[in-house]
């Protein structure tokens, strides 16, 4: 026979063995490879849905964390004006204590300057009447040499001041 054509006994044996392979193929081996493909298919199936989830879960993160982010921007705004409004009040007491410091100063300058002044004004006083009372006394001397004009003085003032108490 030729080439192209096969025999009839070869083919009957090709046959019988495609039969027993075809056989044992369905019986051990499909059942086996379909199992794999299905196992592989709900692997697949399973891992896009595990994939789905985290999407989702993972949309859910952003949108918490752009809410916690907006949270926190509200609250550190609120902090900083609560800061704003602090150092304001601070300033505004401090100043108004430096006022009031300086008032007192002020105060206490002007009663030290008084003081100061009348204690001036009465050394001066004391010491116009220690010049007076020399110059008095210097003049006195002069005038009243003699104890004759010294008694009428005496006697004069006197009753100046007899005359002035009544």
């Amino acid at each position: 026979m030729g080439l192209l054509t096969p025999d009839p006994g070869l083919l009957f044996w090709m046959v019988v063995v495609f039969g027993i392979v075809f056989f044992l193929l369905a019986k051990y081996g499909f059942p086996v490879i379909i199992k794999m493909v299905d196992d592989r298919k709900a692997y697949i199936d399973n891992s896009l849905k595990a994939a789905r989830e985290a999407n989702a879960q993972l949309a859910n993160v952003k949108a918490e964390s752009e809410k916690i982010l907006a949270q926190a921007h509200e609250e550190q705004a609120r902090i900083l004006k609560s800061a704003t409004e602090t150092r304001d009040r601070i300033i505004k007491d401090a100043q108004e204590k430096a006022r009031l410091e300086g008032d007192r100063l002020m105060e206490e300058m002007k009663k030290q300057i008084e003081t100061e002044k009348e204690s001036a004004i009465r050394d001066i006083r004391r010491q116009v009447a220690l010049l007076s009372v020399g110059v008095a006394e210097k003049v006195i001397r002069t005038k009243l040499a003699d104890a004759k004009e010294q008694t009428e003085l005496i006697s004069r003032l006197v009753d100046e001041m007899v005359e002035s108490s009544k």
